[in-house]
């Protein structure tokens, strides 16, 4: 039986937000880095460019608040073809508070709400 990661133990955050001390490991989860952010000034702790949604995925959803759902479901399927990465970036989780950071403009339909939804649901 694996433990269950606390929902305020992963944090979400833009990667255009200042870094904060609460923010722990900080995670960058898009495929591509966020345009005009400095990497001194990012303080991303790790990357999961694995478990960042495929570019057709990503080109395909082009941020539409009418394929999320469809993308939620594309999305969580693309991350199983990723369990080894998947399983860090959980083990990462259970060791203390974590923000997934990441560049879109919409902070309701991206993929770091998806990949925090599974992290939190997962056992």
């Amino acid at each position: 039986m694996s433990a269950k990661i606390s929902g305020k133990d992963v944090k979400l955050k833009r990667a255009y937000e200042s870094p904060t001390v609460s923010d722990g490991t900080r995670v960058l989860v898009d495929r591509l880095w966020p345009r005009g952010v400095r990497k001194t000034d990012a303080a991303i702790g790790y990357r999961v460019k694995e478990l960042a949604p495929s570019t057709e995925l990503r080109k395909w959803f082009a941020h539409d608040p009418s394929r999320w759902a469809e993308f939620r479901q594309r999305y969580a399927e693309e991350i199983k073809e990723h369990r080894e990465e998947f399983d860090r970036l959980r083990d990462l989780a259970l060791k203390g508070p974590i923000t997934l950071v990441y560049a879109a403009h919409d902070e309701t339909h991206n993929d770091a709400v998806v990949l925090r939804e599974l992290l939190l649901a997962h056992r």
